[in-house]
């Protein structure tokens, strides 16, 4: 049967006289891909902050793996996004001093739990990486760096993977490797029930990858397409582009002193919509 992973409720978001959502309505089932697209000002990073209980919604609810994230204390959420939710950003924010095993380890050791050498290299199976694993950041790929920030992601067994423009700074090649791995996690590559990604990019290649991509215009889900092919994704998003023109994401771009519209790592009540 199939379970709701992650589930918004007449989400609102505002942000001084910046509705960044607007009565957001959404549920992505388990074990499936979802890519978030829009143009530029639409509430994509907002709804995967909201998501991921990084932000609080104005109003309306989230729940993520049946647990409702609003009414949370915030050292209640803390805990939850630590042990139930995992995130990959642009950046691959890896500690340079530490290896690759001692990376993926490191939210384990922040929980006060003492990881098994069985942990990390399971792991850093699950992305191709047991034989980088006393190598530092500096001594991989940038794909490599991804993958073992997928892995550090991945080693609490997450509800959810939430990612923040997760091939955003990868050639094309390279991103096309991470992209397929995400893929295979979703498909459960014999474990079962595959892993739950959420995942925002302004890529039509990389939203091909997912099994249902959702189109954010203004804050509002205006479209959406099921397994499409990254030619249909390029052409809804420029009917989309060119219906919502430079409007509220010229707005942001004014305010980018004030925080607003600023690409990059999501943090807890960061001001973005974009």
């Amino acid at each position: 049967m199939t379970t709701t992973a992650v589930r918004l409720t007449a989400v609102r978001r505002l942000y001084r006289d910046v509705t960044a959502l607007d009565g957001v309505d959404l549920q992505l089932a388990s074990g499936t891909f979802t890519a978030i697209m829009g143009p530029s000002g639409s509430g994509k990073s907002t709804l995967l902050q909201c998501a991921a209980g990084l932000d609080r919604p104005t109003s309306g609810t989230v729940e993520v793996g049946g647990t409702e994230l609003t009414g949370l204390s915030e050292r209640r959420l803390t805990l939850l996004r630590r042990d139930r939710i995992g995130f990959v950003f642009q950046s691959f924010n890896l500690l340079p001093s530490l290896t690759a095993a001692q990376n993926v380890a490191l939210p384990l050791r922040l929980a006060g739990r003492r990881p098994s050498r069985t942990e990390i290299r399971d792991a850093l199976a699950r992305v191709g990486l047991t034989d980088r694993a006393r190598h530092r950041p500096g001594e991989l790929s940038g794909g490599q760096q991804q993958r073992v920030a997928l892995a550090r992601a991945l080693v609490t067994r997450p509800a959810v993977l939430f990612g923040d423009e997760p091939t955003g700074a990868l050639d094309t090649t390279t991103s096309r490797e991470v992209l397929v791995l995400l893929r295979a996690l979703v498909e459960g590559e014999g474990q079962g029930e595959g892993q739950t990604v959420v995942m925002v990019t302004h890529d039509p290649v990389a939203a091909s990858y997912a099994d249902r991509v959702v189109f954010l215009v203004d804050g509002r889900v205006a479209d959406e397409a099921v397994a499409p092919d990254s030619g249909e994704v390029a052409r809804r998003m420029a009917g989309l582009e060119a219906r919502s023109g430079a409007g509220a994401g010229a707005g942001l771009e004014a305010r980018r002193g004030d925080g607003f519209g600023v690409e990059g790592g999501l943090r807890p009540g960061a001001v973005t919509r974009s």
